[in-house]
């Protein structure tokens, strides 16, 4: 289980962008996610009549580090740590339930 998933509204602890929030769009892939209005870079992009394409300058959003972001914690307001709660399920020998939980708290992060 991830501790941060699509979904997440995250914030930014490290980079150009540091202290501002979003949710995780994408997971890119085990260390890298495309949060929404963060890390945006300006693609200049070519005319291409045949194609159809009119050209000129859009944003693009681009991936960050994991590590560069912390989850977001609405009970107090700042950034927080994640850990995964293992509880074991009644009436199983060896079946196991994990939660997302906050580190400062102990609430489910999101349901």
């Amino acid at each position: 289980m991830e501790k941060i998933c699509k979904g997440d509204e995250v914030i930014v602890i490290a980079g150009k962008d540091k202290g501002r929030r979003g949710t995780v769009r994408a997971r890119v892939d085990s260390e890298h996610v495309l949060v929404e209005g963060i890390n945006v870079a300006r693609k200049h992009i070519r005319p291409n009549p045949m194609k159809g394409i009119v050209g000129g300058i859009s944003d693009k959003e681009m991936p960050i580090h994991i590590s560069n972001v912390a989850i977001f914690n609405p009970a107090t307001g700042k950034a927080d740590r994640v850990r995964i709660k293992v509880e074991q399920v009644e009436g199983g020998r060896k079946k196991f339930q994990r939660t997302r939980v906050f580190k400062s708290n102990g609430e489910l992060v999101r349901v």
